[in-house]
């Protein structure tokens, strides 16, 4: 046997080893409901995007239930700068006046989400686009921050205006489509109780929706590998009562600290685990999923 064909035989014995090692995820998540916050990087690369959309595609097509929760805060910022609209941000937030939550509004629920919307389609799904104010799926209320100034050592309540955190959500509207076979596409907009709109965290709306829906699994797919620990590794487990051990020593710091508490609470709200993956490596989502060793952080109870 020439090596090429001995080359060819190994890939195929792979490839035979690996549909084997995912079948009893197979089995296992039937008809379970997945939520996967897009974001980051992956959203700006076509062909992670195309990867993306393909791989929700497969997850359906493999019996079980995606509902795609997008973010957009690059190409809000880049709208913004073009329409000379200038915005600032506080502890992360985007500060939104009434001004910028219509630009906001127009690009996540307009360009970003149909873009998702239609990447998906092609891929063979059939996927519909919504805000949280489709049918008051996601009600919110304004976030109030407060901040110590450091030279007066006095705190005060911090304005932001239209941004908001999620008070309910309706799984009834995402289990009609569920049940229709349909993906549903979710831009993170929320409306309050006398219909202002308000612009909301994705992480932290992907996090409420898994909440809601009784999610198997919450993916956050962010631009590193996962929550590393002080030497750099990748660490593939944790408890929330860990997480939080580790948040408070400094292990777990800056942007990774939001993250974390997400997974946290939608672990704590009823999600059986939830994992921050790196979007940037091509298909981390399916090796996470169907392989023994997986790829990201996962945290669950213990």
């Amino acid at each position: 046997m020439s090596e090429r064909n001995i080359g060819e035989t190994k890939q195929w014995l792979w490839i035979g080893k690996v549909l084997t090692e995912a079948l009893p995820y197979l089995r296992r998540f039937n008809r379970t409901n997945f939520v996967i916050k897009y974001g980051g990087h992956a959203m700006g690369d076509h062909k992670l995007g195309e990867n993306f959309a393909a791989d929700v595609v497969l997850l359906k097509q493999a019996g079980i239930n995606p509902i795609v929760v997008h973010g957009g805060g690059p190409q809000i910022g880049q709208m913004l700068d073009r329409l000379k609209i200038k915005s600032e941000f506080v502890d992360g937030l985007r500060v939104t006046d009434q001004a910028t939550v219509e630009i906001v509004e127009m690009v996540l629920s307009g360009s970003i989400n149909k873009q998702v919307v239609q990447s998906i389609n092609h891929a063979g799904g059939t996927a519909v686009g919504l805000s949280g104010k489709d049918g008051g799926l996601i009600q919110a209320r304004k976030v109030r921050r407060t901040h110590r100034d450091p030279d007066s050592n006095i705190e005060k309540i911090l304005d932001l205006g239209f941004v908001g955190e999620p008070t309910h959500v309706r799984p009834d509207i995402l289990f009609r489509f569920v049940d229709a076979d349909i993906i549903p596409v979710i831009a993170p907009i929320g409306v309050g109780e006398n219909g202002e709109t308000y612009n909301i965290n994705a992480d932290t709306v992907a996090g409420a929706v898994a909440s809601a829906v009784r999610a198997t699994r919450f993916f956050l797919l962010t631009d590193v590998a996962g929550v590393m620990d002080k030497s750099g590794n990748l660490i593939p487990e944790l408890t929330p009562a860990k997480a939080k051990e580790l948040m408070k020593d400094g292990t777990i710091k800056g942007g990774m600290i939001p993250k974390v508490e997400t997974c946290i609470h939608a672990v704590e709200g009823g999600v059986e685990a939830a994992v921050i993956l790196d979007g940037r490596v091509p298909h981390a989502m399916l090796l996470e999923i169907f392989t023994q060793k997986g790829v990201g952080t996962m945290v669950k109870r213990g």
